[in-house]
Order: C-alpha cells, then structure tokens, then sequence
C-alpha cells in the first residue's frame, strides 16, 4: 500500500513509500520473497557479457534494488509515457559492508525531452541530506526499444565515472521482446571511448577494437523485497 505525505517541504513534495516508512531500511518480514538476481540474456543478445563475470566480481560491489522500484517508476512516468516524452530518475543508496542498498528514487524536474535535463541542485540537496550515494538513474524509452542510445551512454558515462557499480535501468513498455535492462558501459573499453568522445547530442561511437560491447548487461544486480523504497518526485 502506498503511503502519501510530505517529506522535506522544500525538497521532496511527494514520497511515496514501499513498504510504509519504518525506522530501518531493511523490511524485515519473515514472509518475504527471497532475494532475486538479475541474470545476463542469453549468448544470442548482442551485450551479454557480465560484469559478475570472475574478472570483475571482486571488484565490484553488489547493488540491491526494491522490487517496487520499477513498476513504482513506471506509474509516475505513464502521463509522459502516454505522450512519448521520456521520464528520468535518479538511484540513491547507501553502503553496507559491500553492497550498495537503493532505498530512494529522486525524480527530479525536468524537460522530459531527448536531452533528459534534469535540475541537479535539488538532486544533490537531497543526497547531501540523506547521505545518499548516487548509484545509477533510471529512465523510459517510451516508444523506442530497450538499449543504450548515445545520450544515455554520456549519461552513464557521468555516473560511472563517480560510482564503477552505478546501473543505468531502461524501460520499454513498448518492447514486446524486453521491457526492462539493466546496463553499464564496459570497463575499460566502452568507459574509455565515453572518455575521449567530445561530441553531443546523437552520434555513433566506434565500437571497441578487441571486438567487445561499449555496454554491457550486469548482473551484479539484485531485486530485494526486503528493501524499503523512497519515491521523492520533486516536478510537483
């Protein structure tokens, strides 16, 4: 059930709560669901290397992300859906021992156009307050299919830069073949094409010499419905 109220008057107008607030941030609910991990397509899908693989499990720490979230996300986002404007969110969370614990959504103002510009000020206050870490974004293609254009890969490129386990989360509704990905730029290759790339707006990037994806399925990804989630959907 969700919980309606007002948080942070000059920040956060609306929260909406999964389950409703309580003084921890892990739900600890016998019944609940066990915790799922996201697992890379299979070898057909063209991004299908994973960053569990044994290279980079060590390096990486694990992110934990409500099971609400995403149909969470998407009914915020289906006015602008319905209109074909995209809709963009940001993942907060916080570190305990190795793995990153999402546990609020900053939807933020903005334009809701290709460009996705967004109001970082009210972002970072918000993150200062809750000493949260930014630990990826979130945002709807509305018509188009479930990849990474080259907007989202700058995009991602900002995130990563900062956080080597920030996830950029795409969702299609429209995509019959697949609704949802969960995407990071591989390292080193695709994360330094994004580091020499100058150019704005659309454009291709060359891909990798050594034949590998500039971006890549992860599955160091885990949906737990333990996890209280925060909504903060400041464009109200």
């Amino acid at each position: 059930m969700n919980k309606i109220g007002l948080t942070q008057p000059n920040l956060c107008k609306v929260t909406h709560s999964y389950p409703s607030p309580i003084i921890s941030c892990i739900h600890k609910d016998p019944h609940a669901s066990e915790v799922s991990r996201i697992t890379s397509l299979s070898s057909e899908n063209r991004h299908t290397k994973s960053f569990f693989d044994e290279s980079t499990s060590n390096a990486l720490k694990d992110v934990h992300i409500s099971t609400q979230l995403l149909d969470g996300f998407l009914d915020l986002a289906k006015d602008n859906t319905s209109r074909d404007l995209e809709t963009c969110g940001v993942l907060g969370a916080f570190l305990k021992g190795r793995t990153y614990y999402v546990t609020t959504l900053i939807i933020p103002k903005q334009d809701s156009t290709s460009s996705s510009a967004i109001n970082e000020e009210e972002i970072f206050a918000i993150q200062n307050e809750q000493s949260l870490i930014p630990v990826g974004w979130i945002h709807t293609h509305p018509s188009q299919s479930c990849f990474m254009s080259s907007v989202d890969l700058h995009t991602q490129y900002s995130y990563q830069v900062m956080v080597p386990e920030a996830v950029a989360i795409v969702m299609a509704p429209t995509d019959t073949s697949r609704s949802h990905g969960f995407f990071r730029l591989s390292d080193p290759d695709g994360m330094n094409i994004l580091r020499e790339c100058q150019q704005t707006g659309f454009h291709t990037h060359k891909e990798p010499v050594n034949g590998t994806s500039i971006y890549e399925d992860c599955s160091s990804i885990y949906l737990n419905p333990n996890l209280r989630l925060e909504i903060c959907d400041l464009r109200h």
